[in-house]
């Protein structure tokens, strides 16, 4: 027990120093505060436009999809990171031969960082968000405790599937050098895909079996679902299961890809 503790405290040190970071620029969050608001207040309008019948489209009634959009942006605010603009930023500087002398495991390594940056985020800038968010504008509550437990389970999901994505993609500034472009269209294609923006089912069927395959929609759309109860409690542990599969599958591939991109790392910078 004390050798598996000697072995993660280095870890737990990396997510504290992740968490210190980022008092730097806690005035981004108190601004992101405003920021998540006025996103939540643009898609508000809208839904309230495109509902103005009172109809159901795709399964959702105006009450659900102003929850979706409000209880997505809210967890979009804890699940997000800048594990690659960070990688990046270090590829250029020539900062990243500095962990590779530490006795760690660098995809860890920075996966322990951006815990302690959620960490930061939850206090500052998830919480205020969802208390403001939720005093303006009518949301509903989780359809039962039990469906609450497994939205949080698969959010904290939603943070490793983010956490993995943002390193694989990070990795690649080693062998391209300059990926700022390559972040930016993660960001919008992440959105887009996994829900956040348009729920799955408002997709053409074909699209939407084909994005089932992909660990996208475990991002957003799986846990807003099961905030919702639009799943049964197996079709919730089933999606669930899914997702968590693909956070394995994905911190493993960014293994492989890490050591893969050592046998063509060259230092610049300095």
């Amino acid at each position: 027990m004390g050798a598996l503790i000697d072995a993660l405290a280095p870890y737990a040190e990396f997510s504290r120093v992740g968490f210190v970071n980022i008092l730097a620029f806690r005035l981004r969050y108190f601004t992101g505060i405003v920021t998540y608001s006025l996103n939540v207040t643009i898609y508000y309008f809208i839904w309230t436009a495109v509902y103005h019948n009172g109809q159901s489209i795709a399964g959702y009634n105006m009450s659900q999809m102003i929850t979706y959009t409000c209880v997505g942006w809210i967890i979009r605010s804890f699940y997000s990171n800048t594990i690659d603009q960070e990688m990046a930023y270090e590829v250029i500087d020539g900062k990243i031969a500095m962990d590779l002398i530490k006795p760690v495991s660098v995809p860890w390594m920075w996966i322990s960082r951006a815990m302690g940056e959620s960490a930061f985020r939850l206090g500052l800038l998830t919480l205020p968000a969802a208390l403001v968010i939720t005093l303006v504008f009518p949301m509903q509550a989780p359809a039962s405790r039990q469906d609450f437990g497994l939205f949080l389970l698969s959010t904290l999901g939603s943070f490793f599937l983010m956490a993995a994505i943002g390193f694989l993609i990070g990795t690649c500034a080693i062998p391209l050098k300059s990926i700022l472009a390559l972040v930016r269209a993660k960001q919008w294609l992440i959105e887009l895909l996994s829900g956040l923006l348009l729920p799955m089912s408002f997709f053409p069927k074909p699209v939407a079996v084909a994005m089932a395959w992909l660990p996208f929609e475990h991002i957003a759309y799986t846990p807003l679902q099961i905030y919702l109860g639009k799943l049964d409690r197996a079709g919730a542990l089933r999606a669930l299961g899914a997702e968590w599969i693909w956070v394995v599958a994905l911190l493993v591939l960014a293994h492989l890809w890490w050591n893969r991109s050592l046998r063509r790392l060259s230092i610049q910078g300095g």
